[in-house]
């Protein structure tokens, strides 16, 4: 029975030592696709910074300035977009969005990708629920995690203050229409 168990025991930590040695291989691969959620130490901004793939999204939050809000201590579920979702918008539009006199609609639009409290993809349940911003989303797990049909491509992203599941759109409140966004 000693025997079993030591060989056991030794399977487990060599299963754990080659588990670990893949996840410690680098940053997630850009496109946010097939990449393994990690744990890391830091607010939601850190880890959108360390990981890669959200630049244009930490780009925004700074514009919008929601760097303090993001980092403070409470928890949040962010369903941050990719670089490649801001790339996807209409040509013109993401230039505007950062320009200073757009700052509330930016506001209002990186809002509407934030929860209150910590919503990991496992406990998502179908249906609204009502966003920082105020209105509500749709919450989807036909097929996966998906917020307003925008899928999850990445979840389960853990910082110190919630958690990041990024998301292959950038959703829209209702009440904003791009069109007649100011552009100069």
């Amino acid at each position: 029975m000693k025997v079993m168990r030591k060989g056991i025991l030794t399977s487990l930590v060599v299963v754990t030592a080659v588990a670990l040695a893949a996840c410690s291989s680098g940053r997630p691969d850009p496109s946010m696709e097939e990449s393994a959620p990690e744990t890391t130490v830091g607010t939601i901004v850190d880890v959108a910074i360390s990981a890669g793939g959200f630049d244009t999204l930490v780009a925004a939050v700074t514009a919008a300035d929601l760097v303090e809000t993001l980092s403070s201590e409470g928890r949040f579920t962010v369903f941050a977009p990719t670089d490649a979702a801001f790339a996807a918008l209409p040509e013109g539009i993401l230039d505007a969005l950062l320009l200073p006199k757009n700052k509330a609609v930016l506001a209002k639009i990186l809002t509407y990708h934030v929860i209150s409290g910590q919503i990991l993809a496992a406990d998502v349940a179908d249906g609204d629920v009502v966003t920082v911003e105020g209105q509500a989303v749709k919450l989807s797990t036909m097929g996966g995690v998906s917020v307003n049909g925008a899928a999850v491509s990445l979840a389960d992203v853990m910082a110190s203050n919630g958690v990041i599941h990024a998301i292959d759109a950038v959703i829209l409140p209702p009440d904003v229409d791009l069109k007649k966004l100011p552009r100069k």
